[in-house]
């Protein structure tokens, strides 16, 4: 089957209109599976160790066989606050093609990235954000609804609400994000006015993923219900899978506790890799199985069902 063309396919040089998301614990072999599957892989800030990590992950490849990959920044309240700055070095130095921020306005990243040459895509959760973003010169937009892994906003839209008044509102690309999972989501979001689909939680439930068995299989058995909302009360909300620790961190914070006191439950200190709070979309239970990491970044090749 040809390849399916749009701005997004068109702005960054990649076969299929589709992003592997940036999601804690399976960003070790993006960038290659990216390429293999011609969309565009994201490995997290946080899997870097300190800023030389993008350097070691890109020269890890010979110069003419880079995938398209981009290096996510995350701009929002962390237990240890990054060094943005030696990132953005990092990346700039690196040869990087894109970088993917998201959360708080990415200004400063916009002005010392892309006199480099940079593009870069913004995620965040809401029309207003999209549009300051691309104000200041951002290249597209990745909008996530509320039913997305991660950081889903304060305002509770679902991407069947934000996606097309985004399409809209924006005159840069739009990649949609939340609970996407195959093709039905894929051809959902074209009809809604995006060019692209952004997908975390499937990409993790691949064979190739390098994530704990327990946590593929735990996967592909959840359902739409199989998710906590926790930190809402610190208006940092996170979705994450639903076990006995987040069970625990959004009662404490129920029952009033402070960041303090859930802490080292966030901070994935107790638990083994099935039950700490790794990030989840409500789509989780869509794959059904752990299908090959090519198969799932080409989710089109012969029915709606992927």
């Amino acid at each position: 089957m040809a390849a399916l063309t749009t701005r997004f396919t068109e702005m960054f040089g990649v076969e299929h209109p589709s992003s592997r998301a940036a999601c804690s614990g399976s960003a070790g072999r993006a960038r290659r599976r990216g390429r293999r599957g011609r969309g565009v892989g994201v490995p997290h800030r946080a899997h870097a160790a300190h800023p030389g990590g993008p350097r070691r992950r890109d020269r890890a490849l010979p110069g003419d066989d880079r995938p398209p990959f981009a290096v996510n920044l995350t701009i929002l309240p962390t237990i240890t606050p990054p060094p943005y700055a030696e990132y953005r070095d990092a990346i700039a130095e690196s040869g990087v093609r894109v970088a993917e921020t998201a959360g708080n306005l990415p200004t400063e990243h916009v002005e010392a990235l892309k006199p480099h040459g940079i593009k870069i895509i913004h995620k965040c959760t809401s029309v207003r954000h999209a549009l300051k973003a691309q104000a200041v010169g951002v290249d597209a937009v990745s909008i996530d609804g509320f039913e997305c892994a991660g950081h889903p906003g304060e305002d509770d839209v679902t991407a069947l609400v934000l996606v097309p008044l985004a399409a809209a509102a924006l005159d840069v690309p739009l990649v949609a994000s939340g609970g996407i999972a195959d093709a039905r989501g894929l051809v959902a979001a074209l009809a809604l006015g995006a060019d692209a689909v952004n997908m975390g939680t499937r990409f993790m439930a691949t064979a190739e993923a390098p994530v704990h068995d327990a946590v593929k299989q735990a996967l592909v058995e959840r359902d739409e219900h199989a998710t906590n909302l926790i930190l809402r009360q610190l208006r940092n909300t996170s979705r994450v899978a639903k076990n006995a620790v987040s069970d625990e961190v959004a009662e404490r914070l129920a029952e009033g506790a402070d960041f303090e006191q859930v802490r080292e439950l966030v901070a994935g200190a107790r638990g083994g890799p099935s039950t700490r709070p790794a990030t989840s979309t409500q789509g989780s239970g869509a794959p059904a199985s752990l299908r090959p990491w090519s198969t799932t970044s080409r989710p089109w090749p012969s029915s709606s069902r992927g």
